[in-house]
């Protein structure tokens, strides 16, 4: 058996090397265990501190791709390599490396994906805001994706080979959300596993704000909910825009909401169609 750790970067050279030296090169059940990075375009010296701190595989990419397009093409490379498991954490070792071992072992147990559940309520570096938005959009999100993991946001899982194979990122922005609605959506066998984490060494790249994050998890959330999802989301979509134009019309009048309903449309396809048009998601009914 063999698992593959894998470590997506983006100008990681400054916490890189504390973050691989903590990860193990042994677990119990595993012949085998390989380090994984994959260089998102990084303009620092991760490259580098990768190559020093001898991994087994490293994927390179000559300009910024996004989190969710280096996931992509580090569980390709690791499936390519053989791994049977795959785990995913974070290069600023914000994720206890600790816990790689249970996160593997639970797949080796029998579940498709295993997801470390961070206990979000305790994280001193959460503030207020960002812990209520985190428990209500989990809330919702744990009722329409048909899963039932309480962290839903954490990249530090693990995934069985088969799992991987069957696994469609398209969004570049992240991967967290998205794998879970297909997980949900094929029935995998998903464990949680509870974690700790590391002091923060920086900020987080992902967003530069509370807004910001909640704006493009969104956005992701909606396009993969369109696309692996396409009945509730269109329906959904459609009783929501139902309501605008009533509203509009009401308030507005009969020719402004018109024309907005013509632009709703427009966007609608652009924002949900996932890079398609609208009406081809609806084909996979």
């Amino acid at each position: 058996m063999k698992l593959i750790i894998q470590v997506p970067c983006f100008n990681e050279e400054k916490t890189l090397s504390e973050t691989l030296a903590a990860l193990p090169r042994a677990v119990s059940g595993f012949t085998r265990v390989e380090w994984l990075v994959v260089d998102d375009g990084s303009t620092d010296d991760t490259v580098r501190v990768a190559t020093q701190a001898k991994v087994d595989h490293l994927v390179h990419f000559q300009k910024n791709q996004g989190l969710g397009k280096a996931f992509r093409a580090g569980i390709q490379a690791a499936l390519r390599a053989g791994a049977d498991v795959i785990v995913n954490t974070d290069a600023d070792n914000q994720y206890q490396a600790a816990f790689v071992a249970p996160l593997a072992q639970a797949v080796c147990a029998g579940a498709d994906m295993a997801v470390g559940i961070r206990d979000v309520r305790t994280l001193a570096h959460f503030s207020f805001l960002k812990k209520k938005i985190h428990a209500v959009g989990t809330y919702f999100f744990r009722r329409i994706s048909d899963t039932d993991v309480a962290d839903p946001v954490s990249g530090f899982r693990a995934f069985s080979r088969d799992a991987a194979s069957r696994l469609v990122i398209e969004n570049s922005f992240s991967y967290t959300l998205e794998t879970l609605l297909q997980a949900g959506k094929q029935g995998w066998r998903i464990t949680s596993v509870p974690i700790r984490t590391n002091a923060p060494t920086r900020p987080s790249r992902l967003a530069r704000s509370n807004a910001h994050f909640l704006a493009r998890s969104s956005i992701c959330f909606f396009r993969a909910w369109f696309k692996h999802r396409p009945r509730p989301a269109f329906f959904a979509s459609l009783i929501l825009l139902t309501g605008v134009v009533a509203y509009l019309e009401k308030s507005q009048g009969k020719f402004w909401a018109l024309s907005q309903l013509a632009l709703g449309g427009l966007l609608l396809s652009l924002f949900l169609g996932v890079g398609e048009p609208l009406w081809q998601p609806l084909r996979r009914w």
